[in-house]
């Protein structure tokens, strides 16, 4: 009597092939979508360098010949740059502001005991629903009865406390970390002020990083409040002068993209600089 062999067909090849296309398809959507994201500012820092002569005759994605950089001198001499440097001071107090009433507040959520806690939360959380436009009449009214429009007051003040955004994205991590820490620092004879600044706030550094990058990019692009809150060139933003040169300079798109460019470099440079611990903070934030 003879038997015959049965081969049972392997189907690894094929999962190992389905696994790479489906890993081909999802990189192709990621690279399409980064090219989308990044295409205009390339364009921008291109137009940036060109002559207006070299704009005008040539393509628009052509390289600069030669590169020059007398665009963005035009645009800093005409009050970009006290834009600049009012831009980065609000930024730079609304961001500190942010981040120190933020982690009281979030501690105080998170760690202690108090009556409705938990409802005085939830309603303040419920503030986000709430469109920016809503606020923007009573605001303007409030400061203009105080004397304050077009002061650095102005630009600050409705931003510099915690936001619930911020207090929320805090709450919970503190939530995460263990409350066996905080009893041993307890022990050890720390109050809670030593707990707040010599355990939490080291234990939440890249979150905290990620707020902040987050404070400075809203309030480096924010346009609305300051448009209406300040006039001239004494307390204008960067958004509202760049907005100011397409109208002065209509036909000079190089001038025009000098501006832009000036007004996202920062921003990517602290992406770059701060990379590690957004990522750390999504990795983490993500375990938990």
């Amino acid at each position: 009597m003879s038997t015959e062999s049965v081969v049972i067909p392997s189907r690894t090849g094929s999962f190992v092939t389905q696994a790479w296309l489906r890993s081909g398809v999802v990189y192709l959507l990621l690279i399409a979508g980064a090219l989308l994201t990044v295409a205009p500012l390339v364009l921008s820092a291109l137009t940036a360098v060109k002559t207006p002569d070299q704009f005008a005759t040539g393509s628009a994605l052509a390289l600069p010949n030669p590169v020059t950089g007398d665009n963005f001198g035009t645009v800093l001499s005409g009050g970009l740059g006290r834009a600049v440097l009012v831009t980065a001071l609000m930024t730079a107090f609304i961001t500190g502001g942010q981040l120190i009433t933020s982690i009281l507040a979030a501690y105080a959520f998170a760690r202690t005991e108090f009556p409705g806690r938990d409802i005085l939360f939830w309603i303040y959380l419920a503030t986000m629903m709430v469109p920016s436009m809503v606020t923007l009449i009573p605001l303007y009214l409030m400061f203009a009865k105080l004397g304050w429009l077009n002061t650095f007051w102005a630009l600050i003040l409705p931003f510099v406390f915690a936001s619930p955004y911020a207090i929320f994205l805090l709450r919970q991590y503190f939530r995460s970390i263990p409350e066996e820490l905080l009893g041993a620092a307890r022990l050890d004879g720390a109050n809670t002020l030593d707990i707040l600044v010599h355990v939490m706030v080291p234990m939440s550094r890249p979150i905290l990083a990620t707020l902040a990058l987050i404070t400075v990019v809203t309030q480096w692009n924010s346009f609305m409040w300051p448009l209406v809150a300040s006039s001239g060139d004494t307390w204008q933003v960067l958004t509202v002068s760049t907005a100011t040169l397409q109208t002065r300079y209509s036909a000079q798109w190089t001038l025009v993209m000098a501006a832009t460019t000036l007004a996202i470099v920062p921003l990517v440079l602290l992406f770059i600089v701060f990379q590690r611990q957004v990522l750390r903070s999504i990795a983490t934030t993500g375990l938990k």
